[in-house]
């Protein structure tokens, strides 16, 4: 895409050095679109990236995705749901390029996913090393329901500590460790792996 087919005053990859990214701020966007922007293109970047593997590819879908935020920047605002929104089109952008291009996501090819998903599922760690392929694990994953598939790339495959995800996704950190769980335990059916849970004590037993 070139710079001539960018909305006035949208994001632009070849200006605003300085920001580290290939997105540029100009001074008549909204002030709270740039908050969003500053806020939010880390882990955006971050998200593509481990679906990409390259930053260069991650860079070209996240620019496309700031721009059809900023071209429903109004209704994403009224909507009430600000994030979501904004979540949906980045996951939308990621999945719809990989269908385009065929692959899987470079995280199931080229990292150690299985061991990501701890403690629920690396306990099982051998049982999915013998499998014949990381796709079972990552069609599980994708058929997460979207906040618990968001949740689970940002905490455990991106690393980022609860309370960053909370903020990000727009919602409080118990929040957070519910979708956490939820998410793990889906997988673990999904996979037919074992339920690694300590017991609590019965009576009279020691813990």
């Amino acid at each position: 895409m070139s710079n001539d087919d960018a909305p006035q005053g949208a994001p632009a990859p070849d200006q605003g050095a300085g920001l580290g990214q290939d997105m540029y701020l100009s001074l008549d966007l909204p002030l709270d679109f740039e908050a969003f922007y500053l806020g939010h293109q880390e882990p955006f970047h971050a998200y593509a990236e481990v679906h990409f593997g390259t930053r260069e590819v991650a860079e070209e879908v996240v620019h496309e995705v700031f721009l059809q935020i900023h071209a429903g920047w109004t209704q994403l605002l009224s909507s009430g749901s600000l994030e979501q929104g904004a979540w949906a089109i980045v996951r939308r952008a990621v999945h719809d390029r990989l269908d385009r291009e065929g692959r899987a996501p470079a995280f199931v090819i080229n990292g150690p996913i299985a061991q990501a998903l701890a403690p629920a599922l690396a306990t099982a760690r051998d049982k999915l090393q013998k499998m014949e392929s990381t796709s079972g694990l990552y069609e599980a994953i994708a058929e997460l329901p979207n906040r618990q598939f968001e949740v689970i790339v940002l905490r455990y495959i991106l690393g980022y500590p609860t309370a960053k995800v909370a903020w990000y996704v727009g919602i409080d950190e118990r929040t957070v460790g519910h979708h956490l769980r939820r998410g793990k335990e889906r997988l673990r059916l999904k996979l037919g792996l074992p339920d690694d849970r300590k017991k609590r004590p019965q009576n009279g037993e020691q813990p």
